[in-house]
């Protein structure tokens, strides 16, 4: 498919909630940063690692999905080659058959952070924002957080918070000073209740708090999760349980690329027990419903499987 080719929603297979942005675009062309993307890549033995916004696009349009994409705000220094909101939503409105932008606020940036939470929304059109609490070091129901919230209920966006323990710092020195306590999903227990109109999608298999995870999706409503960041032969059996039964309609495709790419995922998906009948859900049609996208008709499930 020609790079330049719009897909239409129609065409899309997939829609990968978890996907990250390294490289601005700048960095990316300069001669320091191409050389930085060069020792990543030889180093990895991958070449899907430092792409900018502009090769995530090219990457996921040839593969006729769409991704969710964003980068961490950070209140300290932030690395040289960052992008910032601004350019991925100035870049997604050029890529918007396949990137949907998410903006990134830290929230105890507070009221100051709901301000820029509200600009990034109405100026540059993103459709959700990203939370990381053991990087950014906050609860998710510290009321500090909550002016970010009240923006995001207003406009009925989701917000796409990582929990439990996925691999960043792992056996490392101190866990590279990443805390977990403030990744127990259960703090979105209380963010749920308080913010009913602003969808929430817990990203990744909750390890070691998966029961937690699955009682609040099924609990509460507007509570979804993602399953990316893990390899899903390694998923828990009641996460495969309850994405075949309950929650078949809430959980949903994501990577954490470039740690996962989709082909990798998707390979592994098939060694795992979740049904042929939920994949297209799990894949596409349940991130539609979330962001009201008018895709390829879902496929029936049979009357006669579990629900």
């Amino acid at each position: 498919m020609n790079e330049q080719q719009r897909l239409a929603p129609t065409d899309l297979v997939a829609i990968d909630m978890h996907t990250h942005v390294h490289f601005s675009t700048r960095a990316a062309q300069s001669e320091e940063g191409s050389a930085r993307m060069a020792e990543m890549k030889n180093h990895f033995k991958s070449d899907v690692l430092g792409m900018d916004l502009h090769g995530l696009a090219a990457f996921y349009r040839e593969r006729r999905m769409a991704a969710v994409t964003f980068t961490i705000d950070s209140l300290g220094d932030v690395a040289e080659h960052a992008p910032t909101n601004e350019e991925i939503g100035e870049i997604a409105a050029e890529h918007s058959d396949v990137i949907i932008p998410f903006a990134s606020v830290h929230p105890l940036r507070g009221k100051g952070g709901a301000k820029i939470a509200r600009r990034l929304i109405e100026q540059y059109g993103f459709r959700g924002f990203k939370f990381h609490p053991s990087v950014q070091e906050f609860y998710p129901n510290d009321p500090v957080a909550f002016p970010i919230y009240e923006v995001l209920a207003e406009h009925g966006l989701p917000a796409l918070f990582h929990t439990g323990q996925n691999g960043v710092g792992s056996g490392t020195r101190g866990g590279g000073g990443v805390r977990l306590k403030y990744s127990n999903p259960m703090f979105l227990d209380d963010v749920a209740v308080d913010f009913p109109d602003m969808p929430i999608v817990m990203a990744h298999p909750s390890f070691p708090w998966q029961d937690e995870a699955l009682a609040i999706a099924v609990h509460k409503a507007q509570v979804y999760i993602d399953l990316s960041g893990w390899s899903p032969k390694y998923f828990p059996p009641q996460l495969v349980q309850y994405a075949n039964t309950l929650l078949r309609k809430k959980v949903l495709f994501g990577t954490d690329f470039p740690l996962f790419t989709p082909e990798r995922w998707i390979a592994d998906l098939e060694k795992t027990e979740i049904r042929d009948t939920v994949k297209p859900g799990i894949m596409l049609h349940n991130a539609a419903r979330l962001f009201g996208l008018e895709v390829a008709a879902e496929p029936q499930v049979p009357a006669t499987e579990p629900r």
